[in-house]
């Protein structure tokens, strides 16, 4: 995955062969999932959209991998 600036109000990147996208709107990021708006989350920074991002295509079902 590439870095990304968080003055920039978009960035976008392939994790895993999936799509994803982060883009700031009025102030919180909205995260976008193969090219579809998960339109039930905001975070409040880049990092944890990106974060959420990864961990859904991680565990695409909630769950919570045991170690």
């Amino acid at each position: 995955m590439q870095a990304f600036d968080r003055t920039e109000g978009f960035w976008s990147d392939t994790y895993h062969g999936h799509a994803i996208a982060i883009l700031n709107h009025s102030g919180r990021w909205l995260v976008y999932l193969d090219h579809v708006l998960q339109q039930r989350v905001q975070f409040a920074t880049a990092e944890a959209a990106v974060t959420w991002l990864q961990n859904k295509v991680d565990r695409p079902n909630g769950r919570r991998q045991l170690h």
